[in-house]
Protein backbone atom coordinates (compact mmCIF):
# COMPACT_ATOMS: atom_id res chain seq x y z
CA UNK A 1 0.00 0.00 0.00
CA UNK A 2 1.42 3.64 -0.90
CA UNK A 3 2.45 5.52 2.34
CA UNK A 4 -0.49 7.30 3.77
CA UNK A 5 1.40 10.68 3.88
CA UNK A 6 1.09 10.60 0.18
CA UNK A 7 -2.29 11.29 0.75
CA UNK A 8 -3.35 14.94 -0.71
CA UNK A 9 -5.69 15.62 2.08
CA UNK A 10 -8.12 13.94 4.90
CA UNK A 11 -9.59 10.98 3.29
CA UNK A 12 -12.76 10.99 5.91
CA UNK A 13 -13.41 14.89 4.38
CA UNK A 14 -14.22 13.61 1.34
CA UNK A 15 -17.88 13.93 -0.07
CA UNK A 16 -20.29 12.98 -2.73
CA UNK A 17 -22.66 15.14 -4.87
CA UNK A 18 -24.80 12.64 -6.73
CA UNK A 19 -27.26 13.50 -9.20
CA UNK A 20 -29.71 12.72 -12.43
CA UNK A 21 -29.52 14.93 -14.91
CA UNK A 22 -33.52 14.68 -16.90
CA UNK A 23 -34.21 17.08 -20.39
CA UNK A 24 -37.63 15.96 -20.33
CA UNK A 25 -37.70 14.51 -23.49
CA UNK A 26 -40.74 12.14 -23.19
CA UNK A 27 -38.83 9.15 -24.61
CA UNK A 28 -38.82 5.31 -24.35
CA UNK A 29 -34.93 5.27 -23.98
CA UNK A 30 -35.26 7.71 -21.43
CA UNK A 31 -37.79 5.71 -19.43
CA UNK A 32 -35.59 2.69 -19.84
CA UNK A 33 -31.65 3.91 -18.56
CA UNK A 34 -31.11 6.19 -16.20
CA UNK A 35 -27.65 7.65 -16.06
CA UNK A 36 -26.79 8.82 -12.88
CA UNK A 37 -23.01 10.88 -11.80
CA UNK A 38 -21.22 11.29 -9.04
CA UNK A 39 -18.80 13.63 -8.21
CA UNK A 40 -16.46 12.92 -5.57
CA UNK A 41 -15.58 16.07 -3.56
CA UNK A 42 -12.79 17.32 -1.19
CA UNK A 43 -12.39 20.89 0.01
CA UNK A 44 -15.14 21.66 -2.76
CA UNK A 45 -12.74 20.42 -5.77
CA UNK A 46 -13.31 17.11 -7.54
CA UNK A 47 -10.87 14.49 -7.43
CA UNK A 48 -12.68 11.72 -8.92
CA UNK A 49 -15.79 10.68 -10.29
CA UNK A 50 -18.25 7.89 -10.25
CA UNK A 51 -20.97 6.46 -12.86
CA UNK A 52 -24.01 4.52 -12.24
CA UNK A 53 -27.32 3.39 -14.28
CA UNK A 54 -30.32 2.82 -13.44
CA UNK A 55 -31.72 0.07 -16.20
CA UNK A 56 -36.07 -0.20 -15.96
CA UNK A 57 -36.56 -3.79 -16.99
CA UNK A 58 -40.40 -3.11 -16.67
CA UNK A 59 -40.92 -0.15 -18.72
CA UNK A 60 -39.45 1.91 -22.32
CA UNK A 61 -37.93 0.14 -24.34
CA UNK A 62 -36.52 -3.67 -24.93
CA UNK A 63 -33.47 -3.22 -22.09
CA UNK A 64 -30.84 -5.13 -24.05
CA UNK A 65 -30.95 -3.08 -27.17
CA UNK A 66 -30.89 0.22 -25.20
CA UNK A 67 -27.97 -0.85 -23.55
CA UNK A 68 -26.06 -2.03 -26.34
CA UNK A 69 -26.55 1.32 -27.83
CA UNK A 70 -25.15 3.01 -24.51
CA UNK A 71 -21.67 1.13 -24.36
CA UNK A 72 -19.56 -1.74 -24.93
CA UNK A 73 -19.40 -1.56 -21.08
CA UNK A 74 -23.60 -1.88 -20.61
CA UNK A 75 -23.67 -4.06 -23.63
CA UNK A 76 -21.31 -6.76 -22.12
CA UNK A 77 -23.30 -6.93 -19.31
CA UNK A 78 -26.77 -7.20 -21.19
CA UNK A 79 -25.55 -9.80 -22.88
CA UNK A 80 -24.56 -12.08 -19.85
CA UNK A 81 -28.11 -10.97 -17.64
CA UNK A 82 -30.89 -10.24 -19.71
CA UNK A 83 -32.99 -12.29 -22.18
CA UNK A 84 -32.41 -10.46 -25.66
CA UNK A 85 -36.37 -11.49 -26.31
CA UNK A 86 -37.99 -10.17 -23.65
CA UNK A 87 -35.38 -7.62 -21.94
CA UNK A 88 -35.75 -9.05 -18.81
CA UNK A 89 -33.29 -10.97 -16.21
CA UNK A 90 -32.52 -14.84 -18.13
CA UNK A 91 -33.88 -17.47 -15.98
CA UNK A 92 -30.57 -18.35 -14.85
CA UNK A 93 -29.83 -14.90 -13.48
CA UNK A 94 -33.19 -14.57 -11.79
CA UNK A 95 -31.94 -17.98 -10.26
CA UNK A 96 -29.11 -16.26 -8.90
CA UNK A 97 -31.36 -13.21 -7.22
CA UNK A 98 -33.72 -12.73 -4.54
CA UNK A 99 -36.99 -10.97 -5.59
CA UNK A 100 -36.62 -7.99 -3.92
CA UNK A 101 -37.32 -5.36 -6.85
CA UNK A 102 -36.87 -5.41 -10.45
CA UNK A 103 -34.42 -2.61 -12.01
CA UNK A 104 -30.95 -3.51 -12.87
CA UNK A 105 -28.40 -0.91 -10.81
CA UNK A 106 -24.69 -1.03 -12.99
CA UNK A 107 -21.89 0.52 -11.92
CA UNK A 108 -19.98 1.80 -14.45
CA UNK A 109 -16.93 3.91 -14.10
CA UNK A 110 -14.99 4.66 -10.67
CA UNK A 111 -12.31 6.60 -11.21
CA UNK A 112 -9.87 8.90 -8.52
CA UNK A 113 -7.42 11.58 -9.28
CA UNK A 114 -4.00 9.12 -8.99
CA UNK A 115 -3.34 10.93 -5.12
CA UNK A 116 -6.07 9.38 -4.07
CA UNK A 117 -5.53 5.80 -5.52
CA UNK A 118 -4.33 2.82 -3.48
CA UNK A 119 -6.18 2.95 -0.04
CA UNK A 120 -9.64 0.90 -0.95
CA UNK A 121 -10.77 4.37 -1.05
CA UNK A 122 -13.17 3.88 -4.53
CA UNK A 123 -14.74 0.60 -3.07
CA UNK A 124 -15.74 3.05 0.22
CA UNK A 125 -17.14 5.24 -2.13
CA UNK A 126 -18.96 2.75 -4.20
CA UNK A 127 -20.50 1.21 -1.99
CA UNK A 128 -22.06 4.34 -0.21
CA UNK A 129 -23.66 4.99 -3.49
CA UNK A 130 -24.68 2.01 -4.02
CA UNK A 131 -27.31 2.32 -0.99
CA UNK A 132 -28.60 5.62 -1.90
CA UNK A 133 -29.09 4.33 -5.36
CA UNK A 134 -30.72 0.82 -4.57
CA UNK A 135 -33.87 1.14 -3.38
CA UNK A 136 -36.15 -0.81 -5.98
CA UNK A 137 -33.46 -2.73 -7.03
CA UNK A 138 -32.96 -6.46 -8.05
CA UNK A 139 -29.37 -6.53 -9.15
CA UNK A 140 -26.37 -4.35 -8.16
CA UNK A 141 -23.89 -5.14 -11.17
CA UNK A 142 -20.24 -4.44 -12.70
CA UNK A 143 -17.75 -5.24 -14.90
CA UNK A 144 -14.29 -4.66 -13.07
CA UNK A 145 -11.25 -3.68 -15.15
CA UNK A 146 -9.06 0.02 -15.59
CA UNK A 147 -10.72 2.70 -16.49
CA UNK A 148 -7.41 5.06 -16.37
CA UNK A 149 -5.01 4.05 -19.12
CA UNK A 150 -2.88 7.57 -18.50
CA UNK A 151 -0.41 6.13 -16.75
CA UNK A 152 2.84 4.47 -18.50
CA UNK A 153 2.81 1.63 -15.98
CA UNK A 154 -0.21 -0.21 -16.96
CA UNK A 155 1.35 -0.59 -20.83
CA UNK A 156 2.74 -3.58 -19.13
CA UNK A 157 0.61 -6.38 -19.71
CA UNK A 158 1.89 -8.02 -16.13
CA UNK A 159 0.73 -4.72 -13.96
CA UNK A 160 -2.20 -4.32 -15.68
CA UNK A 161 -3.53 -7.68 -14.92
CA UNK A 162 -2.34 -6.89 -11.61
CA UNK A 163 -4.17 -3.92 -11.18
CA UNK A 164 -7.54 -5.22 -12.59
CA UNK A 165 -7.05 -8.91 -10.10
CA UNK A 166 -6.87 -5.77 -7.58
CA UNK A 167 -9.95 -3.94 -8.28
CA UNK A 168 -11.97 -6.94 -8.63
CA UNK A 169 -10.83 -7.73 -4.82
CA UNK A 170 -12.38 -4.90 -4.20
CA UNK A 171 -15.87 -5.30 -5.36
CA UNK A 172 -15.70 -8.70 -4.20
CA UNK A 173 -15.18 -7.44 -0.34
CA UNK A 174 -18.32 -5.76 -0.53
CA UNK A 175 -20.40 -8.85 -2.08
CA UNK A 176 -20.04 -8.69 -5.91
CA UNK A 177 -19.36 -12.55 -6.72
CA UNK A 178 -18.77 -13.60 -10.68
CA UNK A 179 -21.44 -14.28 -12.45
CA UNK A 180 -20.19 -14.63 -16.04
CA UNK A 181 -17.00 -13.82 -17.94
CA UNK A 182 -15.88 -10.68 -16.31
CA UNK A 183 -19.57 -9.53 -15.11
CA UNK A 184 -19.95 -9.78 -11.76
CA UNK A 185 -23.39 -9.17 -9.52
CA UNK A 186 -24.53 -8.28 -5.68
CA UNK A 187 -27.98 -9.07 -4.73
CA UNK A 188 -29.24 -5.91 -2.75
CA UNK A 189 -30.93 -8.09 -0.19
CA UNK A 190 -26.97 -9.31 1.00
CA UNK A 191 -26.21 -9.20 4.53
CA UNK A 192 -22.65 -8.85 3.60
CA UNK A 193 -23.40 -5.77 1.84
CA UNK A 194 -24.60 -4.10 5.13
CA UNK A 195 -22.26 -5.57 7.24
CA UNK A 196 -19.08 -4.39 4.92
CA UNK A 197 -20.46 -0.86 4.34
CA UNK A 198 -20.42 -0.49 8.42
CA UNK A 199 -16.74 -2.20 8.07
CA UNK A 200 -15.63 0.41 5.51
CA UNK A 201 -16.79 3.33 7.33
CA UNK A 202 -14.83 2.32 9.48
CA UNK A 203 -11.72 1.79 7.27
CA UNK A 204 -12.62 5.47 6.20
CA UNK A 205 -12.48 6.84 9.79
CA UNK A 206 -9.23 4.74 10.27
CA UNK A 207 -7.43 6.60 7.28
CA UNK A 208 -8.58 10.03 8.40
CA UNK A 209 -7.17 9.09 12.03
CA UNK A 210 -3.82 7.77 10.78
CA UNK A 211 -3.33 11.06 7.98
CA UNK A 212 -3.86 13.48 10.77
CA UNK A 213 -1.42 11.59 12.95
CA UNK A 214 1.22 12.11 9.81
CA UNK A 215 0.58 15.53 9.51
CA UNK A 216 1.40 16.40 12.88
CA UNK A 217 4.98 14.30 12.95
CA UNK A 218 5.52 16.07 9.52
CA UNK A 219 4.96 19.68 11.30
CA UNK A 220 6.33 18.57 14.53
CA UNK A 221 9.68 20.79 15.19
Amino acid sequence: MTELSTLPGDPSELRLRISYTDDLGDTPRADTVERWDVAVLHAERTVGSITFYRVHLDRGLNAVRVMEEESEELDEIAQALLDPSTGNFTEDASGWLPYVGSFLLIMDKVTLDEPWRGHGLGAILATEVIHRLMAGCRAVACSPGVTDLSSDRLRNRTEWDRVAAKIAKGWARIGFRLYQGNVYLLSPASLELEEQRAAMRGRLAELGVVWRRTQVRHTSP
